[in-house]
């Protein structure tokens, strides 16, 4: 896909007459504190690109620039807004909720704020779940704290039913935080929103420890979740090191993308072998995963293993596949194949072995945001935020090229972002690691 024949058009809900409550704030400031429509962020800033839009006397693609406006759509002593967490836990959820609430409260004076608990499953009536009251005090304690104050869960809901409880408890901006499958969600809600004639602006904020979310450089939680991998990397090496034939193995996310695995291992630098979905291996063979842990024992008497969840699910063709609650395939479990491969490995050689298999998936997960994730998800929530009292809809807010940018939906969703096989940041895992190339020709 070429990056950059996307659409770039960011939709209004309608002209913004309202002078925002930011200019009386701000006014003696020297500062430029308000953007406009015409700021804009090149999608590429590489030179042959650039030079290739100047031959053909084209404009270059790029991306509306986040912040505040000078007029805004709605009236914010009337709006009220919603905000919604969804799918899988995730470090920064709160802080993104704090943001959103105190942007919205204390800069543009909005008091009817909130929080839709246990994901879309609080918009449909049968399920009974209350609709929370946020307010600064509400949230003034929550960065410390994992998970979500709003509750999550996993699984299609029927937009119709969505967009009706929008419209009974008359919302006019609804927050969505969450990963690929909120995206899409997020669209369809607007969809529906377009189709009834609704004055509802739907703003998506990007979430997922994998990292994959496309034309996004880096979600939120991906940080504290490098940090918290980093610890478990030094755990496996130590304990691989304790012993003769000592192996640690740790196990990541990384469903399709193995971004968390690669910056583990390059911040770390304890790996010997980083798996991830992008990048084939074969297990047996001469120039097999086994036979080159093999061959690492012999020299130095220890190695240390990443493995991103995705990873080698070529080995389980014959498995059938399920599905979770959100329609996602039920990946195997290759931490767990690898572990009782790699034993069986050696004890039919009768080499004795000691392998520790580490995975700290849901401790990551539901762990507070670590500082650089706390000051980036602040800075998400208030473009949102500002993004929506604009009357803005049907986008995500990015962080693209070093600035902040209004992402359409339909650009992003349904799409994903992985590691290039040839690219920097897999070659310095090799150099890092020192492992070749792990297929047999």
């Amino acid at each position: 896909m070429d990056i950059n024949n996307i659409i770039t058009k960011i939709e209004t809900l309608g002209k913004a007459n309202i002078i925002s409550p930011l200019e009386n704030r701000y006014k003696d400031s020297d500062l430029k504190r308000f953007v406009c429509d015409d700021d804009r962020i090149l999608i590429s800033i590489k030179k042959e690109k650039l030079v290739k839009f100047i031959q053909e006397k084209k404009d270059f693609p790029s991306f509306e620039q986040a912040g505040p406006r000078k007029k805004i759509y709605f009236d914010p002593s009337k709006v009220k807004c919603a905000i919604v967490t969804c799918g899988g836990l995730c470090p920064g959820l709160n802080d993104v909720i704090r943001a959103i609430c105190l942007e919205l409260y204390h800069c543009y004076g909005v008091s009817n704020i909130y929080g839709i608990k246990y994901g879309l499953q609080g918009f449909i009536p049968k399920y009974k779940h209350e609709i929370k009251t946020l307010t600064p005090k509400s949230v003034l304690k929550i960065l410390d704290m994992g998970g979500t104050i709003l509750g999550s869960s996993r699984g299609e809901q029927k937009i119709e039913l969505i967009v009706d409880c929008l419209e009974r408890e008359n919302i006019g901006i609804l927050f969505m935080v969450g990963g690929d499958g909120t995206l899409m969600a997020s669209e369809k809600i607007a969809e529906e929103i377009n189709k009834r004639n609704l004055k509802i602006s739907v703003i998506s904020i990007p979430k997922t420890i994998d990292n994959d979310i496309y034309l996004v450089s880096k979600s939120f939680g991906f940080d504290t979740a490098v940090d918290i991998a980093t610890n478990a990397i030094k755990s496996a090496h130590n304990e691989a090191l304790g012993y003769p034939n000592g192996i640690g193995l740790i196990k990541l996310m990384g469903r399709h993308s193995g971004f968390l695995a690669i910056k583990a291992a390059l911040a770390q630098q304890d790996a010997n072998f980083v798996l991830i979905p992008e990048v084939d291996f074969d297990l047996n063979g001469d120039n097999g995963l086994l036979n080159a842990i093999e061959t690492r024992l012999k020299k130095r008497k220890h190695a240390v293993i990443i493995v991103a969840e995705g990873a080698g699910q070529k080995f389980f063709k014959n498995t059938k596949n399920k599905h979770d609650a959100s329609g996602n395939i039920k990946l195997n479990d290759i931490g767990i194949f690898l572990k009782q491969n790699i034993s069986n490995w050696f004890a039919k050689k009768n080499i004795p072995l000691s392998l520790k298999y580490i995975d700290p998936s849901y401790i990551i997960r539901s762990l507070p945001a670590n500082a650089n994730d706390s000051v980036y998800c602040a800075l998400l929530g208030r473009d949102a935020v500002h993004a929506g009292m604009a009357g803005k809809t049907k986008l995500l807010i990015s962080y693209w090229n070093n600035h902040y940018v209004h992402i359409p939906m339909k650009a992003s969703a349904g799409k994903r972002k992985k590691v290039d096989p040839k690219g920097k940041l897999w070659l310095s895992v090799q150099e890092a690691t020192g492992q070749g190339n792990l297929v047999n020709i």
